[in-house]
């Protein structure tokens, strides 16, 4: 039970910018906290669903959607935009698997990255505006746990496409059946006590996105980086979020 509780520590420590620090992590210890990324996806994104209960009655909806979004940067630092932005300079801009790896490796943001980062901020702000209120918590929380789970499958069937460098290499094909077992079903518990039967449309995109995304990283550059789990998750959130806005 506290290796379970560490590894839920070394999650939070992890994805967001909550001042938690674990003094007794080994060298598995991200890869065995996998499993609970589904749970800080799920604590961010009731955080948002209260904090967009409590400024609705008293700014207009386009407001509280910058005062979230917002909020969203903050608690994970950026960590998934800095993803995004790194991977659209690498896929845009990288001819071959050499070049792709090596864009990957800057951290500077050229102007597929800023691109990137400008579309997914203006998009996650537009959808998070016309989200009905009576199903904004509902897809709101999908949306960050299914974004965060879409690390399990990638980092479970990937292989690192740069081994024992960057984030991607602590975690790709390290994951065990039992973690990638756990976080799923988490995943499912939490997406249909909140969906009810319609749980399986946001399910659905995330698989697709997942899948779509992972064989593109593999055919390009043979594994995945950190920075690919990023794009992945940004490309999920907004996409739960057009479902949401998709019939209202």
């Amino acid at each position: 039970m506290r290796r379970w509780f560490v590894d839920l520590l070394v999650a939070f420590q992890f994805l967001t910018r909550l001042p938690i620090s674990v003094s007794s992590c080994q060298p598995d210890s991200l890869s065995r906290s996998t499993k609970f990324f589904p749970l800080v996806g799920l604590v961010v994104g009731l955080a948002a669903s209260i904090l967009q209960g409590v400024l609705a009655p008293h700014l207009n909806r386009t407001l509280v959607a910058v005062l979230i979004l917002t909020f969203l940067v903050l608690i994970t630092g950026g960590l998934h935009e800095d993803g995004l932005a790194d991977a659209a300079d690498a896929f845009g801009g990288g001819s071959s698997r050499e070049k792709v790896l090596t864009i990957l490796r800057d951290s500077r943001i050229g102007s597929f990255g800023a691109l990137a980062l400008i579309l997914s901020i203006l998009a996650r702000f537009l959808l998070l505006s016309l989200l009905p209120l009576n199903r904004f918590t509902a897809f709101v929380v999908s949306a960050h746990v299914l974004c965060r789970w879409t690390a399990l499958p990638l980092s479970y069937f990937l292989p690192p496409a740069q081994e024992n460098d960057g984030q991607g290499a602590r975690i790709a094909r390290k994951i065990s059946p039992s973690s990638l077992i756990t976080g799923t079903v988490l995943t499912l518990g939490i997406v249909i006590s909140l969906m009810r039967k319609e749980f399986w449309i946001p399910c659905l995109v995330a698989i697709f996105i997942t899948a779509a995304s992972g064989l593109y990283y593999f055919r390009r550059i043979g594994g995945i980086t950190g920075d690919c789990f990023g794009a992945t998750n940004q490309l999920t959130e907004i996409a739960i979020y057009f479902c949401g806005v998709w019939n209202t």
